[in-house]
């Protein structure tokens, strides 16, 4: 008897957890090549300005000192933005590495050292002098608010007259909240390994989010069409770091075609702090709503920092447009130019700040409205995006709201503030909700069966912790009626079939779907070699008149008649297929979102103002979960990057100097363990057969939406104090 089972919805243990755990994954920076060299790069200590002389001389006499590169004697590289423009570019002119003489933000690469060893290297680095001439310069958001100007982009339409609406309102809040500068930080650093092959080809190991998006543009910069090949089999968190091309990349490379050798450039943990971060902010909400607190009108404003040469723009205020039913909505987003590097999209781009602000201000509103704050977004629930006049293809945020209550025990909770205790201790209870889109991009990938029956599927996608090898394994399983260990997935090498960069909670609805689709297009080819002959029982038969399982093919109306995968593998040979995807007509007519509940509990030190994070119960609705362990795993990081976000993380810069100050993670903050409470996760059962598919959501982003702000309520709960400017620190609270 076959019997039909699925490892999908399963909550499996990580594929390539063993090979972690053990030490035998290799990271970028970790590939011994033979007769390699080491680079160390040298940073700008002004933030603006040009170099008017290097001295290397003192550098060049170091024995085991191969080179020093500068603008002044690289290799050739594109003279012209085009080539520079990765697929997460901002717009603008991209940053083009040791291209002149100009100095455009403080810590900018102006040289790099290549020696017989890393610490060769960074020894002769430091006998480096350089001679500037500075110009005035300017990095600090809040001095420069006079230089706001619209974003560029098309923000969704006003909806209504939020003016006139705010002006009849019978409650309203006015707030203005804060958002520091945050770096990425991952375990693993940015690094790359360039293999120089004999030919003058390239295999470089990258620590990057897309091998294909690396791939073109090195290509493009250095004119090396076709010569190229990136490989990135495991990444050490990235949380959007890796997702453009970073500048040890093109440094690296220089390096291996001036000297035709092999070349690895790491960067130092203080050197992650020296590209793209989360942009400071200042948002300002303004509500009004009906004495029972049904919303009337939302004016959200925000302004951010980018660079003087690119544009970075990020969703910030659309949220205020698509959660909640409001018929009169003004958006305004607006940047200040700045002498600093671009800011780069990390975790939840825009939604992690922006449903920040918005959930912290719906919190002000329940105060003044004297409404509970969950009963205050049920009472403005919508199942319709009216930024984008389309009908959610589901949202099961009541639901979120209803169990997330349920579990955390919301009922028992007292309104007013510094109205729980427990002895000296405050106790405080906050909600918010979360949001993040729920996307698909085309991507594409192969699916070739063996005479073992052995599946091997593979994509140019990356797996940056987030469990892509397990998931894309598990969803050829189900498709082809495999075990686990009958399947192979394969990604992190750009001569696979077309993956778009990982990123955005869209791998599992972009990558898988194209998974799926080549194990099912493999399974026609499969049907096809049993029908050829007219004698046959398969004979005439659709696939739908077919199923696979357990190895088998079989008649479902007939178990009896099957055949083995491996003995139709044997008869043909290996048979291969590729298949792409692209988000279906049917999803145009709809918007499309994975929703979310927080729900957080603080105890604040009566006397010191210490707040500890004890509980949080996260309700998350992101349709199919193809493997609960590791969605879960991504929603508790998320929650952890939360409470941080709330509570300890800011890169602080010095002004006078345009540099930043804490670039360590000895006096960046970051939680530790014992930061960290009891964190539950729900995963709220959601159907969607429109989003794509596979009917899943994607989680990788909304575990971390929407946390700071019911941190930031929940605050206000314990001790009556709101507190507008991330983080929420001893000195404010106090």
């Amino acid at each position: 008897m076959t019997v039909k089972t699925s490892p999908v919805g399963k909550p499996l243990d990580r594929v390539d957890g063993p090979l972690k755990v053990q030490g035998q994954a290799k990271y970028a920076g970790e590939f011994a090549l033979p007769n390699m060299l080491y680079g160390h790069i040298v940073n700008a200590t002004i933030a603006r300005g040009r170099i008017l002389q290097i001295d290397s001389r003192a550098a060049q006499s170091v024995a085991g000192i191969e080179a020093i590169l500068t603008h002044e004697n690289r290799p050739p590289i594109a003279s012209y933005d085009k080539p520079y423009e990765d697929d997460d570019a901002a717009d603008g002119s991209p940053f083009r590495p040791l291209f002149n003489d100009r100095i455009l933000y403080n810590s900018q690469p102006i040289a790099l050292v290549v020696g017989e060893s890393l610490e060769l290297a960074r020894y002769a680095a430091s006998l480096i002098k350089v001679e500037y001439e500075s110009e005035d310069h300017a990095t600090d958001l809040l001095a420069n608010l006079d230089q706001a100007s619209k974003a560029p982009g098309d923000l969704p339409d006003p909806g209504g007259d939020a003016q006139q609406a705010l002006h009849k309102a019978a409650v309203k809040v006015a707030v203005q909240y804060s958002t520091p500068v945050e770096h990425h930080n991952p375990m693993e650093p940015h690094a790359s390994t360039v293999h120089y092959l004999p030919d003058g080809s390239l295999e470089v190991y990258d620590k990057t989010q897309g091998v294909q998006n690396c791939m073109r543009y090195l290509e493009d910069v250095f004119d090396m069409q076709g010569q190229i090949r990136i490989l990135t089999p495991f990444v050490g968190g990235a949380f959007g770091s890796g997702l453009r091309p970073q500048h040890q990349l093109p440094l690296a490379v220089m390096a291996a075609l001036k000297l035709k050798r092999s070349v690895r450039v790491t960067f130092a943990r203080q050197q992650m702090f020296t590209f793209g971060y989360r942009p400071r902010s200042i948002q300002r909400l303004t509500l009004g709503a009906s004495e029972d607190g049904q919303l009337q009108a939302i004016h959200h404003q925000a302004i951010a920092q980018t660079s003087r040469f690119e544009d970075y723009t990020e969703q910030q205020v659309e949220w205020s447009g698509m959660l909640y039913k409001c018929p009169n909505v003004t958006l305004d987003y607006q940047l200040v130019p700045l002498d600093v590097y671009t800011p780069l999209d990390m975790r939840a781009p825009g939604g992690t700040i922006g449903v920040y602000a918005l959930e912290c201000a719906m919190d002000e509103l329940a105060y003044a409205a004297n409404i509970d704050p969950v009963a205050l977004r049920q009472k403005n629930f919508t199942d319709f995006n009216a930024n984008e006049g389309k009908p959610y293809s589901s949202k099961a945020l009541l639901e979120c709201y209803e169990q997330g209550a349920e579990r955390f025990g919301w009922g028992k909770r007292t309104m007013a503030p510094r109205s729980m205790r427990d002895g000296h201790q405050l106790i405080g209870w906050g909600m918010a909700t979360g949001m993040w889109e729920a996307m698909q991009m085309p991507a594409s990938a192969k699916a070739c069966i063996d005479a073992t029956g052995k599946l091997v599927v593979s994509s140019a996608t990356t797996d940056i912790g987030t469990g892509t090898y397990t998931v894309m394994t598990q969803i050829a399983a189900e498709a082809m009626g495999l075990a686990m260990e009958q399947v192979e997935f394969k990604l992190g090498d750009s001569s696979m079939a077309t993956a778009p960069l990982q990123g955005g909670s869209f791998t599992v609805s972009s990558v898988g779907s194209a998974v799926q689709k080549a194990c099912k297009e493999l399974r026609l080819k499969l049907l096809d070699s049993v029908q050829q002959s007219p004698a046959s029982p398969f004979s005439g038969k659709t696939q739908d008149e077919i199923d696979f399982a357990d190895g088998w093919v079989f008649i479902k109306a007939a178990p009896e008649h099957r055949v083995k995968l491996t003995d139709i593998a044997a008869e043909t040979g290996a048979l291969e297929v590729e298949a792409s995807v692209e988000p279906g007509e049917v999803r145009d007519g709809y918007a499309t979102g994975t929703h979310s509940a927080v729900f957080v509990e603080v105890k604040v030190d009566e006397d010191t103002g210490m707040v500890a994070v004890s509980r949080v119960v996260s309700a998350i609705a992101a349709g199919r979960v193809v493997n609960p362990k590791t969605a879960s795993n991504q929603i508790v990081g998320g929650v952890v990057w939360g409470v941080s976000q709330a509570l300890h993380e800011e890169t602080q810069m010095d002004h006078n100097l345009g540099r930043f100050m804490n670039h360590s993670l000895a006096e960046y903050h970051i939680p530790v363990q014992a930061d960290i409470g009891d964190i539950d996760v729900i995963f709220v059962e959601e159907h969607d057969e429109i989003v794509n598919a596979l009917g899943s959501k994607g989680v990788g982003e909304i575990g971390i939406v929407g946390v700071a702000a019911a941190v930031s309520n929940a605050i206000f709960h314990a001790t009556g104090k709101r507190v507008r400017d991330l983080p929420v620190t001893l000195d404010k609270l106090l």
